[in-house]
């Protein structure tokens, strides 16, 4: 008997070799070919490509043509979306769940991700929906035990403990419940293949069909992917090309907050965040995520300023905290949430433009609670705490500031400012330091609008400018 061929496959990239290889020869990952059997070639006389002609009279095509319309032409409706009953989850997905939708979520290990989509599930079933959960890790008797340490009592939520992929389809088209859950889309398995589950062949072939299917028949599929030791989703990174919406579950284990981010939303807004804690009883959503974010001083500290950021369409309150302290001979820069070469830039400019010299010191900068900052508004906020924690004084009381830096050391305006000012009114800030370009415009007679009430505003256009400010303000 003719041995079977084997290949090599890169489980990040999907490339495949004939011959083993320490690195992947088409992405340049380390460790990533894993060995499986080769599909068979197809016949010759089942390929038509070589019976096909391409000219000018008389075309052979593979398959009927397909009528075109016009783009004018075409409907511009809305999406009809589901809400899941969980606010912070529907905030993410857009407003809901859209008939056909495609959701891929992603999260370490024991972070909440099943918890979250039987939740979600329950409350859908309870509004009339039919759902299905169909786990391939768990057994039914796991999930029941779940629910049970959730509080979920007298769920009709259907359960199928299978990783068949045929089984699954068969089950969906069958049955046509409204939502479907699959947990995970790596313990999955096509007859088709003769790979092992969870390998690219796999998890790529799976989710195609899975994908299809949502597109035919309407129902709303969630997939759960695990992700690496990297904190990307493992698999191919085609599967987040074929789904509509990709959300990752984030939060520190020794936490009780987790954030779950959309990276990727066909019907929905990126970058946008939900804020859960998670209770004994399942998780909740957190209706104001700024006070997770705001350490509870008695009384301001050095080294502190609060910024608001921008996550999506939410503005957050957050605190910077900086700690300048004698390095010695080998000073170091460490920041926790915010980007290290931003923070190399800053003490530059600093020195440079405010001849504030950090040279021999140690820098530590914190966002507090564990959010990551991306954005460069935090820019001013973390230059104020450095300085602040390097003099020893604490900013005034209620104050905060953003506020992109340049290298020149001009400091640059800020998207969606007003919002920003606004939030900080409404939680009760009284000083604000921002670019001179995010200043409230002025209504009749040269008054501020009342949305800032009780809230005073001071417009920067240099780091030295805003140093001397917060010096007279102290």
């Amino acid at each position: 008997m003719a041995k079977d061929k084997t290949i090599f496959t890169c489980n990040d990239c999907g490339g495949t070799s004939s011959k083993w290889a320490g690195k992947c020869p088409h992405c340049g990952a380390w460790n990533s070919m894993v060995e499986s059997v080769a599909p068979p070639a197809a016949s010759e006389s089942k390929n038509r490509l070589s019976q096909t002609s391409y000219g000018a009279a008389g075309r052979t095509g593979l398959a009927p043509t397909t009528a075109l319309v016009a783009l004018a032409d075409i409907e511009a409706a809305d999406f009809d979306r589901t809400p899941t009953g969980l606010d912070e989850l529907d905030r993410v997905l857009g407003g809901g769940m859209v008939e056909g939708g495609v959701v891929l979520i992603g999260g370490d290990p024991g972070i909440g991700k099943s918890t979250l989509l039987l939740q979600a599930l329950d409350s859908l079933q309870r509004a009339g929906l039919k759902t299905l959960y169909v786990t391939g890790e768990e057994s039914g008797a796991q999930v029941a035990l779940r629910a049970k340490r959730l509080g979920i009592n007298g769920s009709r939520v259907q359960v199928m403990a299978e990783i068949g992929l045929e089984k699954i389809l068969s089950t969906l088209n069958h049955e046509q419940p409204n939502i479907a859950v699959i947990d995970s889309i790596q313990t999955m398995y096509s007859d088709q293949l003769t790979s092992a589950p969870g390998s690219v062949a796999q998890v790529r072939e799976c989710a195609a069909h899975l994908t299809r299917m949502a597109k035919a028949t309407g129902i709303g599929v969630v997939l759960v992917g695990h992700v690496t030791k990297e904190g990307a989703l493992a698999g191919p990174r085609v599967l987040e090309h074929m789904v509509d919406t990709v959300l990752y579950f984030e939060g520190d284990t020794h936490s009780n907050f987790r954030l779950i981010r959309a990276i990727k939303n066909r019907f929905g807004a990126v970058n946008e965040i939900g804020v859960f804690a998670m209770t004994e009883k399942g998780l909740k959503g957190v209706s104001n995520p700024s006070a997770i974010f705001l350490s509870t001083h008695p009384e301001p500290v050095p080294g502190s300023c609060v910024m608001v950021t921008l996550e999506g369409t939410r503005p957050l309150l957050v605190e910077i905290q900086a700690l300048v302290d004698g390095g010695g001979n080998s000073p170091r820069r460490l920041s926790v949430g915010l980007d290290r070469d931003r923070l190399a830039m800053l003490l530059a400019v600093l020195h440079r433009h405010a001849g504030v010299a950090c040279g021999d010191q140690d820098v530590f900068v914190n966002a507090v609670g564990g959010v990551r900052i991306s954005e460069p508004a935090a820019d001013l906020a973390v230059l104020l705490a450095i300085t602040s924690s390097l003099r020893g004084k604490p900013l005034p009381k209620g104050f905060l500031a953003f506020g992109e830096i340049g290298l020149a050391g001009e400091i640059r305006p800020a998207p969606r400012g007003q919002e920003r000012l606004k939030e900080a009114a409404k939680l009760g800030f009284s000083v604000a330091v921002v670019p001179k370009a995010n200043m409230p415009k002025l209504g009749k007679g040269g008054a501020a609008k009342n949305d800032f009430e009780g809230l005073t505003i001071h417009g920067v256009e240099r780091v030295e400018e805003a140093i001397n400010l917060v010096k007279g303000l102290g």
